[in-house]
């Protein structure tokens, strides 16, 4: 039986969904794309009809999940300006509810100390979604009359993914939660976004 194109591609997204809920949980060595496929609830003799290898399985849920990253981070800024948007997603970005959603937040913190051990490409594929959420920010900066707008953006990347990564660590609730508040108020204080928050 042929299924058609749109089929087709909700049968991909199951897939990518499933791995990329296998990659943040177990890291992206231990994926097996027989779990994989069976979380999706599909048989593993259907994964070749959509990818080559695990590798690329990889590439393709990591850009998935940059996606969903980048929609989250548009959600927030949705119908605010730049200043209230940049506070809506730093708030989101560092709240208890995405610390505890380690199989759902966002994948740089969830994977950046894996993927230097990982193929080129999949490099890449990270590299260009942490690229493409620096640019979501560099805009709202811009917009508000910063200067050097690339650099401050990944110099709020990385404090986001740093603090997370660290409140995620502590095995302390109090102290998780401090070091998500301290890096709230330092970035936005820092940035000048005291008067939106």
């Amino acid at each position: 039986m042929r299924y058609d194109t749109e089929h087709k591609q909700k049968t991909r997204t199951k897939v990518l969904q499933a791995a990329a809920k296998a990659i943040r949980a177990d890291g992206p060595h231990r994926v097996a794309v027989a779990g994989v496929m069976a979380d999706a609830g599909l048989t593993h003799g259907g994964f070749y009809a959509h990818f080559a290898s695990k590798d690329e399985l990889v590439a393709a849920a990591i850009e998935h999940m940059f996606d969903e990253t980048r929609a989250r981070a548009q959600h927030e800024m949705e119908g605010r300006g730049p200043a209230e948007g940049l506070v809506a997603y730093i708030d989101f970005y560092l709240s208890r509810k995405h610390r505890d959603a380690r199989d759902s937040g966002c994948p740089m913190a969830a994977l950046a100390s894996d993927l230097p051990r990982l193929d080129e490409a999949v490099r890449e594929q990270f590299a260009d979604g942490a690229s493409r959420l620096t640019a979501t920010l560099s805009e709202k900066l811009a917009a508000l009359g910063h200067v050097n707008v690339d650099a401050e953006a990944r110099s709020m990347v990385a404090e986001l993914i740093g603090a997370l990564s660290l409140a995620r660590i502590e095995p302390d609730s109090k102290r998780s939660d401090a070091i998500l508040s301290a890096s709230r108020h330092q970035l936005k204080e820092r940035l000048g976004l005291e008067a939106s928050a």
